[in-house]
């Protein structure tokens, strides 16, 4: 899957360049937030996160966490630690957000 560049943002972390996504209208069940990212140069594999943070616009969420720029930096490390390569091909690697219970 390849992450659109209309409405995508970009963080350097290690030396690469990673953009990434979060999707604008969730899915009706999708409650939470879930970030799309993959390496610019080369990309395998993508990356989601599935986070805990409540979609800002989903029907029932009442507070509004954003995401930082350290936050993708902290789990883009965590998912090359987990064992995610971002430059070689492969299925979608899913990490949930620390503290998720879905986990």
């Amino acid at each position: 899957m390849a992450i659109p560049k209309k409405g995508s943002r970009s963080i350097h972390v290690d030396g690469v360049d990673y953009p990434w996504l979060i999707r604008r209208k969730p899915a009706y069940a999708q409650a939470e937030l879930h970030i799309a990212i993959e390496a610019k140069h080369n990309p395998g594999a993508t990356l989601l996160i599935q986070s805990e943070r409540p979609h800002p616009q989903h029907w029932e969420t009442e507070e509004i966490m954003p995401v930082t720029p350290s936050d993708i930096e902290d789990w883009i490390g965590s998912a090359i630690e987990a064992g995610w390569q971002p430059r070689v091909p492969g299925p979608t690697f899913v990490i949930t957000e620390p503290g998720n219970e879905r986990a």
